[in-house]
Order: C-alpha cells, then sequence, then structure tokens
C-alpha cells in the first residue's frame, strides 16, 4: 500500500460515527480514506495509545494527511471518570499519532478538538473567539480534562515539520448509520422515556451538525492556516434542555420530563455541563477556511432529518 497522491488522507477513528461522517465527505470530494483503528475491520489496525503497535502498523505507507478523530468515548460521559480514558487518549494518543504522521510522511495534520475547551463556566453573553485562551487551568474536577484538551492541541499546533490545524467543535448532533448512532439513537431513548429535559435557567451551548462538522475537516485539508485553530459552530447556541425538547418536538416523541439540575449531582460529569453557558464565534472559520454551516441551527438540522426519515 505505498501511497503516495496527496489525495490518499490517514483517517484515526474512521469507525466512529464522526469519523463515518468523515469518510463520507471526503470520498465526495475525491480523497481515498484509509481508516485506522483499532477493530479488525480497520484498514490499518493499531491502538494509539501502543506507540510500538502503531509505528509497526504504518510502516512503508504514504500519507500527504491525517486526520484526528479517535475518541474513546462510546456513550455520553456521566461522571468525570468516564472522560479519564479520553483525557489519556488525547495526550499520550495523539502525542503517538503524530509521531506516525512523521513516519508517513504527512505534511498536514487535522485534529478533532471541542469548544467547551475555552472553560466549564457559565461565561453569560460573553462570545469566545480563537483569540481567546483555550483550555486555561480549573479548578479540580475539571482540569484533567482541560490538559487534555490544552496538550493535544499543543501537539498539533506545535510539531515541527507538520502543518497542523485544529477544529473546535460544538457539540454534535445529526444522522448515525443503519439507524444507529447520533440523534437516531437520542430519537429512540426519548420515544422509551429514557431522558429526561433539565431545566438550563437560559444557559446556552455551542451546537454542530455533524455533515457540516465534516465539511469543515474536508475543507481544512487543502486549506486554512497552518498551525491556526478554527471555531466550528453553528449560529444560534441552545441549551441542552431546549435541545431535547426540540429533538422530541421535532420528531414526535413522548414529552420529556423537566428535571431540576440538582437532581444530576450524582453524575458529576453531566451536572457539571448543567452549569456550563457559552457562546462561540465561527467568523474566523468562515473568513479562512470558506466554510459556513448548512444547517444554521438545531432547529434547521433537525428539520432535515426529521424530512429525509419520513
Amino acid at each position: 500500500m505505498g501511497m503516495t497522491d496527496t489525495k490518499n488522507v490517514l483517517l484515526a477513528g474512521a469507525s466512529g460515527i464522526f469519523g463515518r461522517h468523515i469518510a463520507r465527505t471526503l470520498a465526495a470530494s475525491g480523497y481515498t480514506v484509509v481508516g485506522l483503528g483499532r477493530s479488525g475491520s480497520s484498514d490499518v489496525t493499531a491502538d494509539l495509545m501502543d506507540r510500538d503497535q502503531l509505528l509497526r502498523a504504518v510502516d512503508g505507507l504514504r500519507f500527504d494527511t491525517v486526520v484526528h478523530a479517535a475518541t474513546a468515548l462510546r456513550k455520553p460521559p456521566m461522571k468525570h471518570k468516564d472522560m479519564y480514558a479520553t483525557n489519556d487518549l488525547r495526550i499520550t494518543g495523539t502525542r503517538n499519532l503524530m509521531e506516525a504522521a512523521r513516519v508517513v510522511g504527512a505534511r498536514r495534520v487535522i485534529c478533532e478538538s471541542i469548544a467547551i475547551g475555552y472553560g466549564y463556566q457559565d461565561f453569560g453573553d460573553r462570545i469566545f473567539t480563537e483569540d481567546d485562551k483555550f483550555a486555561a487551568p480549573g479548578d479540580k474536577a475539571v482540569e484533567p480534562h482541560l490538559a487534555g484538551m490544552r496538550v493535544k492541541e499543543d501537539l498539533m499546533l506545535h510539531t515541527e515539520g507538520i502543518e497542523g490545524i485544529t477544529l473546535r467543535f460544538g457539540l454534535f448532533y445529526g444522522p448515525g448509520f443503519d439507524g444507529q448512532g447520533g440523534t437516531d439513537a437520542f430519537v429512540d431513548m426519548l420515544r422509551r422515556r429514557k431522558i429526561p429535559a433539565v431545566d438550563d435557567h437560559g444557559r446556552v451551548l455551542p451546537w454542530i451538525h455533524l455533515a457540516d462538522a465534516a465539511s469543515a475537516v474536508a475543507l481544512a485539508v487543502e486549506g486554512g492556516t497552518p498551525g491556526a485553530a478554527y471555531n466550528i459552530v453553528d449560529d444560534e447556541p441552545l441549551g441542552f434542555g431546549a435541545y431535547v425538547r426540540a429533538v422530541a418536538q421535532t420528531f414526535g416523541t413522548p414529552r420529556p420530563m423537566t428535571m431540576p439540575t440538582w437532581m444530576l449531582r450524582p453524575m458529576s460529569y453531566a451536572h457539571r455541563m448543567t452549569q456550563v453557558s457559552m457562546r462561540v464565534s465561527n467568523a474566523k472559520a468562515e473568513a479562512e477556511l470558506g466554510w459556513t454551516p448548512r444547517y444554521r441551527t438545531v432547529g434547521e438540522g433537525l428539520a432535515a432529518m426529521a424530512g429525509s426519515a419520513a
């Protein structure tokens, strides 16, 4: 598999929901995507946490671009400890992948990051841009998560000889595959009355449709400024409780009960997320990447999903 064409991309995390959206978008843009992952169904089988295994797996391969969309999460994190494997992957896994990128001769590496890295706080009406400090040290509970984000971006943007670009995504929503994963799974849980809508008290979070997120990755493969970060979010932040109610209304599920946030305190990470309020600008991505979200609001994206399923 001697690959030298600049249209070849090594995609870490290709088997995940977001990875599959990326692979489909890149293929539609004329790229050949080679998936890297732990499962035997991957084109290149290796665990990012196992440096020696990873370097053996990519030995002799050549790619112009590497995309890092690997995640250790298989379901939404409820407690802080549910994030620990992801924190480790962001640090050790990213360090190993950057070494592998050099082995395969990659010119550019695109990294999945997350806008929540601006901080786990209620920032009121403040609007974050890429000029704001990212993943600044936080309190004891969230510092391990922020440290992982901080190190991941530092490795991505400051590895010598690599044109690194990091994309800070809003919370993902959108279709899964074969009726599984993504918002499809969320709708199923609402139909079984498994998800409440928390009382947001006016707090909002940034969101992005999976297809729009994947289109940003495709644009970053060839465009954008090396060493830059871009916020990839839609135009209208929305509270998580409001999101739950919007999904229920759009797909005609039973109306979810409203839960006060204090009831989530035993689920430490989920409770902390209900205390966050954040507004994020996407102007830089629009200006430099030429990226605009097809679905400018969650409402538009959900309506499109419901329409295609009808």
